[in-house]
């Protein structure tokens, strides 16, 4: 009983020994492929910016409005929920309103106590943090 496996696996060993045993010999790329042609790969990366400052507001009409100061001071991320989704802005200048394709907008400083925000419910109102 315990023969019977031994003499499978020297079967099997016997089976493979006689594979092919030439060497095979991979080479990767090809003519032109010394990386120049890859445009991605040399492209400068620029990380997208980091949040400076998290602040809650309090606006005009007693909403709160969530915004997220982020570093290359062009722009934020406005949330009307603590949870929700964030909507960001962006201005092509920096001091100038931000602003975003869907309806919100916010004029201020990140290191200011109050704001002017717009959201699509609501036209623009100044908000305090």
């Amino acid at each position: 009983m315990t023969r019977t496996p031994l003499i499978l696996a020297l079967g099997a060993a016997a089976a493979l020994a006689g594979c092919n045993q030439n060497d095979h010999t991979i080479v990767g790329g090809g003519p032109g492929d010394d990386n120049t042609t890859n445009v991605a790969a040399n492209a400068p990366m620029a990380l997208p910016p980091s949040v400076t400052s998290s602040k809650i507001y309090r606006c005009a009409d007693n909403k709160v409005v969530y915004v997220d100061w982020l570093s290359d001071n062009l722009s934020a991320n406005i949330r009307t929920d603590p949870g929700g989704s964030p909507n960001h802005v962006a201005a092509t200048e920096a001091g100038q309103p931000m602003t975003s394709a869907n309806g919100y907008s916010i004029s201020g400083a990140p290191g200011g106590s109050s704001v002017k925000i717009a959201t699509p419910a609501h036209a623009s109102q100044s908000c305090k943090a």
